[in-house]
């Protein structure tokens, strides 16, 4: 297969930084096709799903497919972007990350809970409907613990509770609107974690501080800094992308103060802007001649 004829489509924000970014590092390596969650459809015939041409682009014709973004949206667009992902999957087109690795990995509890199964260091962590079984939780651990959004990245709607006024606030908030509670142990640490990308067998780390936040997202001021990685963090981080089923992963790690990790989250559809610029690395470049050389006639 002639590297110009291989078509990979990707799905993100055709404006967006890393729709953009493997655009550039396309040149010599295939063509891109950028697509968009929201404008996709199927219809069915008997047990086939049809109607892959979405205006001049044939999905069926794709070599494969890249997930670059999972949008919000109601539980029902969700649901069927996955569906549709599984299917194309099922006409032979490769998607990375794979319908069912993003299914785990978009629901946190199920994302721990098969890593604590594995053997791999997980904080502890509750998933609960009842306002009485969170404060019990609560109380249980001290009066301190994290509550995240089960579904949801890049920091929003996580809060550190440190007393029992607050906690009661968020806890009757998140009954009210129907939500399941997810709490999991804060693990006191020395103000940094380690966001490790995973890619195959290739792996990069840095470190992330916040100057005046708990939560060291980039996307919310976070500094990058360039570490040299234990290996025993890089281990961790591959084998729970193993776990998860994804090709592409970025593992979170807190040390405690004992320099234990602790695997926090799996995300399945990682950023890599703030990693490249600190690691002065092409991550869109070796994604896309990750992607092209795992196609059978590649």
């Amino acid at each position: 297969m002639a590297l110009n004829s291989v078509r990979v489509g990707v799905l993100g924000n055709p404006d967006g930084f890393y729709i953009q970014d493997l655009q550039r590092a396309a040149q010599g390596i295939c063509s891109l096709v950028p697509l968009a969650f929201e404008s996709l459809g199927a219809g069915l015939e008997g047990r086939l799903w049809q109607g892959w041409d979405l205006g001049e682009s044939n999905l069926q014709s794709l070599d494969a497919l890249i997930v670059r973004t999972m949008p919000w949206g109601s539980l029902e667009q969700i649901i069927f972007r996955i569906d549709w992902l599984h299917a194309l999957e099922a006409t032979g087109v490769p998607v990375v990350n794979s319908a069912s690795s993003l299914e785990v990995a978009i629901d946190k509890f199920r994302t721990l809970s098969l890593l604590q199964n594995a053997g791999l260091p997980i904080p502890r962590t509750v998933a609960c409907q009842t306002f009485a079984q969170a404060m019990d939780v609560f109380e249980q651990w001290g009066e301190v613990a994290v509550v995240k959004p089960m579904f949801g990245g890049e920091g929003r709607g996580i809060m550190r509770l440190e007393n029992v006024d607050l906690a009661v606030r968020a806890f009757k908030t998140l009954t009210q609107l129907h939500s399941v509670i997810y709490l999991q142990e804060y693990i006191t640490h020395p103000g940094f974690d380690i966001r490790v990308l995973v890619m195959g067998e290739k792996t990069w780390a840095i470190r992330r501080t916040h100057p005046s936040d708990w939560r060291t997202n980039l996307s919310r001021g976070a500094i990058a800094e360039a570490i040299r990685p234990d290996p025993e963090w890089l281990r961790l981080a591959t084998q729970a992308a193993e776990v998860v089923g994804a090709t592409v992963a970025g593992v979170d790690l807190l040390l405690d103060d004992a320099k234990q990790p602790w695997i926090i989250e799996v995300n399945a559809v990682p950023g890599w802007k703030g990693l490249a610029e600190t690691l002065k690395v092409d991550i869109a470049h070796d994604l896309l001649q990750e992607v092209v050389g795992r196609l059978p006639s590649a």
